[in-house]
């Protein structure tokens, strides 16, 4: 076997380093391509049976949009194993509580109950924030990319940009709007 083969024998067998950004990302939706990831399903190599899955780092979870009013509609149940130890929580108190969380428990969930769930959790590595380890981001190759595109805002554009933006009624200037 050459040496051309032999990498990329070992790059199709290895394991890779993904870094996702969730900053404005729906969790839920996002949860679907970290599982592809997670499981080798985007491997040629890939079989339900085999553990060919690649490490995904998620940055950034505190910054996670949900969708309408999933903020106060959305609940998380927890049983603490004793008598009436059943409680629910919303979204936006867990996500005060832990910022991960929330990211966690929609990978959690869409990974399925398949026995290989908990080593696939074992490769999953959640950061709040932008702050990541170096023993962590050494090891990165790649990066997956978001699936919605961060939207800009207002005070980042430049007054040239504001200026020259079409507007859809060109008011006169001494026009008031509240009369």
């Amino acid at each position: 076997m050459s040496s051309a083969k032999r990498v990329q024998q070992w790059a199709t067998f290895g394991r890779m380093w993904y870094l996702f950004d969730a900053k404005w990302q729906n969790p839920f939706d996002s949860a679907e391509a970290i599982v592809k990831v997670l499981s080798g399903a985007n491997k040629p190599i890939y079989s339900p049976r085999a553990d060919c899955g690649d490490h995904v780092v998620v940055m950034n979870s505190f910054h996670i949009a949900l969708p309408g009013a999933e903020w106060e509609n959305r609940v998380y149940y927890h049983h603490t194993g004793y008598a009436k130890g059943a409680s629910w929580t919303l979204a936006h108190q867990v996500h005060e509580k832990d910022p991960t969380m929330i990211m966690r428990r929609a990978v959690y969930s869409a990974l399925g109950g398949f026995l290989t769930r908990h080593a696939r959790m074992r490769r999953l590595h959640i950061f709040s924030d932008d702050q990541i380890p170096e023993s962590i981001l050494q090891n990165v190759n790649k990066q997956l990319q978001q699936l919605r595109q961060v939207p800009k805002r207002l005070d980042h554009y430049a007054e040239e940009e504001v200026a020259n933006f079409p507007k859809v009624f060109d008011w006169p200037q001494d026009y008031v709007l509240n009369k």
